[in-house]
């Protein structure tokens, strides 16, 4: 009986959050969770109310009581005068911008390690914003990927509707009861607010170890490979990289974005082993003329594209007699159909076979 009593003042000395009852969305569900991930709010229990008697008890209310004001821990966005968003953004803020505006430094740090001011943790912090939470503060605040009157204009159409794949979507039906739930677990209001809250704050959880534990790391190893690339061939336009699984893509556009480099300056392929044993093969990937394109900037050769083995170095072989080049090692793999990737046995043969490329 003394460790329940010992308990319940814990739990009720942590900061009150408030947030409104009724139809919940992702922006609150989310906001509420990242609170929680701090020391201060992790044992924070939650009221859902409109009463503004209520929530006035609160230490912390987030996407309801017309007020923003984070030095009485009120994090709503409603208010006809409201327009505040993230810095260097145009995006308004929902309820969870503001609560990662203001504690996101601190979350990263704590996940991290690293002191809030520290370089990395600026990075992360501008990095999950851009990635993730931008797109919930904008579907929440009705504002479109692309501006609706260029689509019209365009005559633009969809191919097939994606609404119901999107995290908000699927925090929205989790307004309802789940009948696979298993008997006896409670349904009420306040259960799916709480399940809808640790769905997208897991999924946030997840892109914050993913960024801070891949993307971060790789941002060192691309751009130590991105500043040697003239030792690889002298027109730059090969990198190498160490090991495979590097998260390059977004890095090196930002590398080549940061010394202006276009046209004949951009990387045209990537090289990287399968694997980190010795003797691993090697692939050989092209660098497509944006981040979210299919399309390669330079594909590797049309007529080594859906060939393998040695029907490959046979191809190859011929190329180079008939040129007068010399003749790339054998052991090539493959060349996807659409010659956007291709691999060799070995890292020799791999360069070869992007240098080859550069040249045809």
């Amino acid at each position: 009986m003394a460790e329940e009593t010992i308990t319940k003042k814990i739990k009720t000395s942590s900061p009150l959050i408030g947030t409104h009852n009724g139809h919940f969305h992702a922006d609150e569900a989310l906001a509420v969770y990242l609170l929680r991930l701090l020391p201060t709010y992790s044992a924070s229990p939650l009221v859902r109310t409109r009463d503004p008697a209520q929530l006035a008890t609160c230490h912390t209310v987030v996407d309801v009581g017309g007020e923003y004001d984070p030095s009485s821990n009120r994090y709503d966005h409603h208010q006809r005068t409201f327009a505040t968003t993230f810095p260097a953004h145009e995006t308004k803020l929902s309820s969870a911008g503001l609560v990662y505006m203001h504690f996101g430094r601190a979350i990263i740090a704590q996940h991290t390690s690293l002191p809030e001011d520290h370089e990395d943790v600026t990075l992360l912090y501008e990095k999950l914003y851009n990635d993730f939470i931008e797109a919930i503060d904008a579907n929440d605040n009705g504002v479109s990927v692309y501006d609706p009157a260029g689509i019209s204009a365009a005559g633009l159409q969809k191919r097939f509707r994606d609404g119901g794949v999107t995290l908000a979507s699927v925090v929205g039906d989790m307004n309802h009861p789940d009948p696979t739930s298993p008997p006896g677990e409670p349904q009420d209001e306040d259960s799916l607010f709480g399940r809808a809250s640790t769905f997208i704050g897991n999924v946030f959880t997840r892109k914050l170890h993913h960024a801070a534990a891949s993307w971060l790391p790789a941002r060192t190893t691309v751009g130590a490979a991105y500043r040697s690339r003239r030792d690889v061939h002298p027109s730059g336009r090969i990198i190498v990289l160490p090991q495979g699984g590097v998260p390059w893509k977004e890095h090196l556009y930002t590398f080549e974005q940061q010394e202006g480099a276009s046209g004949s300056e951009q990387t045209y392929y990537v090289l990287y082993p399968e694997g980190a044993t010795e003797g691993s093969k090697w692939r050989v990937q092209c660098v497509s003329e944006s981040e979210g394109s299919f399309v390669s900037r330079k594909p590797l050769p049309e007529s080594w594209r859906g060939v393998r083995d040695s029907d490959l170095d046979a191809v190859m072989a011929a190329e180079a007699d008939k040129s007068g080049q010399p003749r790339i090692p054998e052991g090539a793999v493959f060349v996807h159909a659409s010659g956007f990737i291709g691999g060799h046995k070995t890292k020799e043969g791999a360069l070869a076979m992007a240098v080859r490329g550069l040249e045809l």
